[in-house]
């Protein structure tokens, strides 16, 4: 029988995945280290483990104790993990600009979540950084992981994610790219390819509103270089321990909107459900396409999951609130969205004015469509013709719809723009039709249209 002791058994040993629609106009062969297979769907479960293990062998980690660790969540989910296989108690601070799905799947393994600001320097003690160090020192019997000083970080990559990446590329690996955080990943892997070969390229992908690659250029920690960013998961404001500037060849600065924009290609066009810092890093790899050549073998880092982004990055009305989505026209189909639930209000021809009238007061509408004995559109009638009619001869609400009937509004494409929708919507013409995916018909007034421009 083949099976793990528990979860812990599955870290690691992820797939290599071939690229092919996002870098199609590149001549380098791309290969993305999906880590999103790691059991907490993270990369940080290598490097949480490690932590975990050696601090156990140091004395430093006993039973019975807490771990306590600032966390942008995957290491706080790595963490919380092993925590709950070896019998530990977890706390994780982490900040507001995280999203809320990372908070929740932190306290669905029982973990107290602190959430503290953002836009705080490191050392401010609100920061996440400064509460979690404030809490061990009031919480008996606990352990602080550190993960941005703790060098077993650096060491997880170097003595795993190095490896597999050598065998699984036959040792023809040209260039490692990932996101930069704490610096432990692409300082381990980095230091283990270039001892197997020193002509391999590393290049971290940096975010704006961040240190590295400024310090790594000039070597100037410039604070005029930080300010709030939303990009997760790299780029920061002081310097880990776990950052050598001397294994690191390059950094390439993204903005948050192309790393936004990118996280979603991702997932469309590679069909890999991955989360923002792999949009960072495809997003630094296509700002760098000139870079590489036929016969280079690039090994992308895809750090963790997409369901971690489903109130962000993955959700429209967040994207448009920043600017971050490119705003296509709005077709036909969803001027109806606000009704779309609701059957459409029509009248047959054989109705009584009068009949038609109360309808229309009922349902508060000032047009309506009409249709025969078999369904069929064949007019319709708005309020102000029916008022006129009414004023010349107060008797008519006993007659026919058909006595009045108006031409009948025309049907639309389902992927009309709006502005071919606005032209058919005239004075002599109220409204327009247009059909469902289910072929149902739905009604578009001037109304819909003064409401998707609002």
């Amino acid at each position: 029988m083949q099976y793990s002791e528990n979860i812990l058994g599955t870290i690691g040993h992820t797939p290599m995945v071939k690229l092919n629609k996002l870098t199609a106009d590149i001549p380098a062969l791309f290969l993305a280290k999906v880590e999103t297979f790691n059991p907490g769907n993270s990369i940080k479960d290598r490097m949480a483990l490690k932590m975990v293990e050696d601090a156990e062998k140091k004395g430093l980690l006993k039973p019975g104790y807490t771990i306590i660790e600032g966390t942008s969540g995957n290491t706080g989910m790595g963490l919380a993990m092993v925590a709950t296989i070896k019998g530990y108690k977890t706390i994780f601070t982490t900040t507001d600009k995280q999203s809320k799905e990372k908070f929740d799947a932190l306290r669905a393994f029982g973990a107290e979540v602190i959430v503290c600001p953002t836009n705080v320097e490191p050392e401010d003690p609100r920061s996440y950084y400064s509460v979690s160090s404030r809490l061990e020192k009031e919480t008996p019997r606990s352990w602080k992981a550190n993960q941005y000083d703790n060098l077993s970080n650096t060491a997880a990559h170097y003595e795993q994610t190095g490896p597999e990446i050598w065998e699984q590329t036959d040792g023809k690996v040209t260039h490692f790219i990932c996101g930069v955080g704490t610096g432990g990943t692409i300082c381990g892997v980095g230091k283990y390819l270039k001892e197997k070969n020193p002509n391999v390229k590393i290049w971290g992908i940096d975010t704006y509103g961040s240190v590295f690659k400024k310090y790594k250029e000039t070597g100037i920690f410039d604070k005029d270089e930080i300010y709030p960013y939303i990009t997760e998961g790299i780029g920061e404001d002081f310097l880990p321990e776990n950052v050598d500037m001397n294994i690191i060849d390059h950094f390439e600065k993204v903005t948050d909107k192309d790393a936004a924009v990118m996280t979603r290609r991702i997932t469309k066009e590679e069909a890999i459900f991955v989360g923002n810092s792999s949009g960072a890093v495809m997003a630094g790899v296509r700002q760098m396409k000139d870079k590489f050549k036929k016969g280079d073998v690039v090994v992308v880092l895809f750090h963790d999951h997409g369901s971690r982004y489903m109130g962000k990055m993955f959700n429209d009305e967040w994207m448009s609130d920043r600017g971050f989505l490119e705003e296509s026209e709005i077709t036909a189909i969803q001027l109806i969205e606000r009704h779309k639930q609701h059957r459409l209000v029509t009248v047959k021809d054989t109705d009584t004015i009068h009949e038609t009238v109360n309808m229309m007061k009922k349902y508060n509408i000032s047009q309506v469509p009409v249709t025969d004995s078999k369904h069929n559109f064949i007019g319709s009638l708005n309020d102000t013709e029916v008022f006129m009619k009414l004023l010349d001869n107060p008797n008519l609400g006993k007659d026919k719809v058909s006595e009045i009937i108006q031409a009948p509004f025309p049907f639309v494409d389902p992927k009309a723009s709006i502005k071919e929708v606005s032209r058919l919507i005239t004075s002599e013409n109220r409204a327009v039709l247009v059909k469902d995916i289910m072929g149902e018909p739905h009604i578009i007034t001037r109304q819909d249209i003064i409401e998707a421009f609002c």
